[in-house]
């Protein structure tokens, strides 16, 4: 870690740093920051550990770059960014630190699932008090920055603590046709305006289901996205050995390959 941290501060030195490092700031590298987290997702989708191991490492690069630049602003630096991630933590899980330190843990914990959450919901709450945002909205702990999937599932969590949710699945797939028939009412009949409304209403109402199911949508069409590029690659390669083009095949002979494809486990 000591080797790491003082390769950033090389890469930032003014006088021999690299040109393109030295200038970037906060908001410069906000997309390499998520680019790097979906490719953490991507490789654990894929099941690929060594691509992982690799992912890993570029992500924990973001997290140094941060730390430096705040570092040379004297906002905080990485260790300011772990010990307040260990504090946090620990007062958190005071089920396996009773005594809100490491010689504590071990001990038998005395609290019940149910105890478990409702204790984690109040510190929490507190931590929100001491920061001066417990007059905040339900919904303004959401980030609006945060993918928008991620951030529906997030709202109808944050609606869901004061009873505003379905207490069973059913109604969210009755839910899910309603908005379906909308959509296509919109369509058929309606402004592209109003067709993307109820696009939107549709997602939200299929990551409100994927909550029900505690199934996260961002990962689950992730998997998805991964086994379509894995059946249109044996399609390219199918059609590649016979030295035919994809244009000049038919829908039914695409969908053929691509049932090939799915009878093979692919």
């Amino acid at each position: 870690m000591d080797d790491l941290l003082a390769l950033m501060t090389m890469l930032r030195d003014r006088q021999y740093g690299c040109p393109w490092d030295i200038k970037q700031n906060f908001e410069s590298i906000i997309p390499y920051t998520l680019e790097e987290a979906y490719e953490v997702l991507d490789a654990i989708v894929r099941e690929d550990r060594v691509e992982l191991k690799e992912e890993l490492g570029d992500l924990l690069f973001q997290v140094v770059f941060h730390a430096q630049i705040a570092s040379e602003e004297n906002a905080f630096n990485f260790s300011d960014v772990v010990q307040t991630i260990i504090q946090k933590m620990i007062r958190r899980h005071p089920h396996v630190f009773p005594d809100g330190t490491f010689d504590s843990f071990g001990k038998p914990s005395v609290y019940s699932d149910e105890e478990m959450s409702q204790q984690w919901k109040a510190i929490k709450a507190e931590e929100k008090r001491l920061k001066g945002k417990a007059e905040q909205g339900l919904l303004d702990v959401v980030p609006e920055s945060m993918p928008v999937l991620m951030q529906a599932v997030k709202l109808q969590k944050e609606a869901s603590k004061v009873g505003f949710d379905w207490d069973n699945i059913t109604p969210v797939f009755d839910k899910i046709r309603e908005e379906l028939d909308e959509l296509e009412e919109a369509v058929k009949e309606l402004s592209r305006d109003e067709a993307e409304a109820e696009m939107g209403d549709v997602l939200f109402a299929i990551a409100n289901l994927s909550r029900h199911l505690s199934i996260s949508p961002e990962q689950a069409l992730m998997r998805t996205n991964v086994k379509f590029r894995r059946r249109f690659h044996y399609i390219e390669t199918a059609l590649s050995q016979n030295k035919r083009p994809l244009s000049d095949c038919s829908l039914d002979e695409l969908d053929q390959l691509w049932d090939n494809a799915k009878a093979q486990g692919l």
